[in-house]
C-alpha cells in the first residue's frame, strides 16, 4: 500500500505532519501512540513508512508511549520527530538525558551529510529548524551515526547505518523550518518510494467502488443533509455511487440563517436532481430549547431532536434502507482519541462523531471520514458541485442557537439572523469572502447604552467574528480593512432594530475556539 502511518505521541504538531504529506500527495493516517506497541496491527497497516510524532513527554516518564521494539525490525522505514526521534533513541540503547538547557522556538543545526533525510543539503550548511524539547540524546545508539548538530543538541539528526531508521531532533512539518518540506519529501519519496498518488479524482474513483461494493445493487441509504460542504460533498459523493437510491433529508430547525432552507432547496434539487425532503421543525426546535441557556445542554437537545425528527422523516422513505450518510471529517475523528488510545478531554459536543444513538437501524456510510477540509473541497470541485457549495464557510449543527449566548428565542434569532446577512454581503461586497475560512456574527447575553438621534437607546450588543485556517484545527482572527468593519458596524447599527453597539473578535485558536459556544 502507498501510505504512511504515523503514531501520535501527543504533539500538537501531530495534525501538521498528516498535512505535509497529504499536501505531497501521499496518503496517511494518525493513530494512537498505544497502536505502536500492537505490532500486528502495524504489520496489516503494511506502510511504506512509519513516523514516531513529537510528544510532551520525556521517555524515561513512567508511563511515558513507546512502542513495541520489534517495529525496528520490520524493515519498513521509520522516521523519529523530536520526542519520536527520543523514543527510537531509547528503543535502540541510546542515552537520552534532560538538556542543560531547553530548546524551544528557533534554533540552527548543522547538516552533517548530503544522504538520507538530508539529501540534496550541502555538508556543513547551517539551516533554521523549529525545536521543542527539553531532553537531548547524549551520543547515538549503536549502530546510529549523527547527520546533524546544534548548539544544544549534539544529536539533532541521526540515521541507522545499514536499517532505514532516521530521528530528527526538530519538527520540519513546522513552516519555520527551512527546508522542512525538502526533509520530508527526501522521508517520503528517496527512503520510502512513494508514489503521489493521493490525488482528489483518485479518491473519488475509490470512494465510488467502495461505496458501491457496501451497499450493493438494491438497498438505498438516506443523508441527514445541512446544506454545509461536509453533508453536501458525502451526499454528492454517494449518491455518484448509488444513483437514485439514496435520498437526503433536511431537517430546517428553525436555527439557519437567512433565505439558507431555499438554497439548500434550489442547488439539491433543481442543480444536482437528487431526492430531497424538507422537514420544518422550527417551532419544535425553539420549544425544545426553551430556557436553555448552558451550551453543552444546547447541543444535547438540538441533537437529540434531531435523531428523532430524521428518523421520523426516514420512515417515509420507501424501499431497503440499510444505511446513513455523515460528513464526518478527519479532523472529528483525531480529536476522538488522545495519544494513549483512550478519550481527549471534550471541548464541545461533535454533531457528527459520537452523536448517534447505538441503535440506530443503519450502518454508518462516512466517505469523508479520512479528509481534512480543504480536501473536502478539493473533492467538491472534482464532483462538480457549484462554488457556492465547495466555498461556503463552515456552518455548525445546531446553527444559530449556539450562536446566541444565552436563552434562544424567536425575536433573538430574527435579531441574529439580519446581522449575519449584512455582515457576510458586506464580506463578499468587499471580495473577502474566499479570503476568510469563517466568518459569522454573535449575539451577545448583554445590553448596552446607546444613544439614536436625541434618545437614549438600551439594546443589544453583537460580536463579530472573522478567521483564517487551513482545517478548523488553529485559527487567526482576519485582519479587516478599517473601512469594512465601519460600513458592517453603521449599517447593523441603522438596520437592525434592537442593536446599538457592535464589537470585533481578536481572539486565535488556541487558546479560544472559533465557535463562541
Amino acid at each position: 500500500m502507498n501510505r504512511i502511518l504515523i503514531l501520535d505521541y501527543g504533539s500538537q504538531y501531530t495534525q501538521l505532519i498528516a498535512r505535509r504529506i497529504r499536501e505531497a500527495h501521499v496518503y496517511c493516517e494518525i493513530h494512537p501512540a498505544a497502536k505502536g506497541s500492537d505490532v500486528e496491527f502495524v504489520r496489516r497497516f503494511d506502510a511504506k513508512g512509519i513516523v514516531f510524532s513529537g510528544g510532551p513527554n520525556s521517555v524515561f516518564d513512567p508511563g511515558a508511549p513507546t512502542a513495541a521494539p520489534e517495529l525496528l525490525d520490520l524493515g519498513t522505514p521509520l522516521l523519529g520527530i523530536c520526542y519520536g526521534m527520543q523514543l527510537l533513541a531509547h528503543l535502540s540503547g541510546g542515552a537520552v538525558t534532560p538538556s542543560s538547557e531547553r530548546e524551544y522556538g528557533r534554533a540552527e543545526i548543522a547538516i552533517r551529510e548530503n544522504a538520507g533525510l538530508f539529501a540534496g543539503f550541502e555538508t556543513g550548511a547551517m539551516i533554521t529548524v523549529w525545536a521543542s524539547h527539553g531532553d537531548k540524546i547524549a551520543a547515538p545508539p549503536p549502530g546510529f551515526r549523527v547527520t546533524a548538530v546544534s548548539a544544544n543538541a549534539p544529536v539533532a539528526g541521526m540515521r541507522h547505518e545499514t536499517r532505514p531508521l532516521f530521528g530528527v531532533l526538530f519538527h520540519p512539518e513546522v513552516a519555520h523550518t527551512a527546508r522542512g518540506t525538502e526533509i520530508l519529501h527526501n522521508f517520503l519519496f528517496g527512503i520510502c518510494r512513494c508514489e503521489p498518488d493521493w490525488t482528489p479524482g483518485h479518491f473519488v474513483e475509490q470512494e465510488i467502488a467502495k461505496i458501491r461494493a457496501l451497499v450493493g445493487p438494491k438497498r438505498r441509504a438516506i443523508c441527514g443533509l445541512s446544506g454545509g460542504v461536509d453533508s453536501a460533498v458525502a451526499a454528492v459523493l454517494v449518491h455518484r455511487a448509488i444513483g437514485d437510491r439514496l435520498t437526503c433529508i433536511f431537517v430546517d430547525h428553525g436555527l439557519l440563517r437567512l433565505n439558507e432552507r431555499e438554497q439548500v432547496e434550489r442547488t439539491f434539487r433543481k442543480h444536482l436532481g437528487i431526492d430531497l425532503r424538507v422537514v420544518d421543525a422550527g417551532q419544535r426546535f425553539l420549544k425544545e430549547l426553551t430556557g436553555v441557556d448552558d451550551p453543552e445542554e444546547k447541543r444535547r437537545r438540538i441533537g437529540h431532536t434531531f435523531i428523532d425528527v430524521f428518523e421520523e422523516a426516514a420512515r417515509h422513505v420507501t424501499g431497503d434502507v440499510g444505511f446513513l450518510v455523515q460528513g464526518t471529517l478527519y479532523p472529528d475523528v483525531i480529536e476522538s482519541s488522545s495519544p494513549f488510545g483512550g478519550p481527549s478531554v471534550t471541548i464541545k459536543t461533535h454533531h457528527n462523531v459520537g452523536g448517534l444513538r447505538p441503535d440506530l437501524p443503519w450502518q454508518l456510510i462516512e466517505p469523508l471520514r479520512e479528509l481534512f477540509k480543504d480536501e473536502v473541497r478539493q473533492v467538491g470541485r472534482e464532483l462538480g458541485l457549484p462554488a457556492e457549495i465547495v466555498g461556503r464557510h463552515p456552518f455548525p449543527g445546531p446553527g444559530l442557537a449556539i450562536r446566541i449566548l444565552g436563552p434562544v428565542t424567536e425575536e433573538r434569532l430574527e435579531v441574529l439572523r439580519r446581522v449575519d446577512a449584512i455582515y457576510i454581503a458586506e464580506i463578499r461586497a468587499a471580495g473577502l469572502y474566499d479570503q476568510i475560512w469563517q466568518a459569522f456574527a454573535v449575539l451577545l447575553p448583554v445590553k448596552s447604552v446607546g444613544v439614536m438621534g436625541d434618545g437614549r437607546t438600551y439594546e443589544h450588543v453583537v460580536a463579530l467574528r472573522a478567521v483564517t485556517s487551513r482545517d478548523g484545527m488553529t485559527a487567526d482572527w482576519f485582519s479587516f480593512p478599517p473601512e469594512v468593519l465601519g460600513r458592517i458596524s453603521s449599517r447593523v447599527s441603522n438596520e437592525v432594530k434592537g442593536v446599538n453597539r457592535v464589537v470585533y473578535d481578536v481572539s486565535s485558536k488556541p487558546p479560544a475556539t472559533i465557535e463562541w459556544e
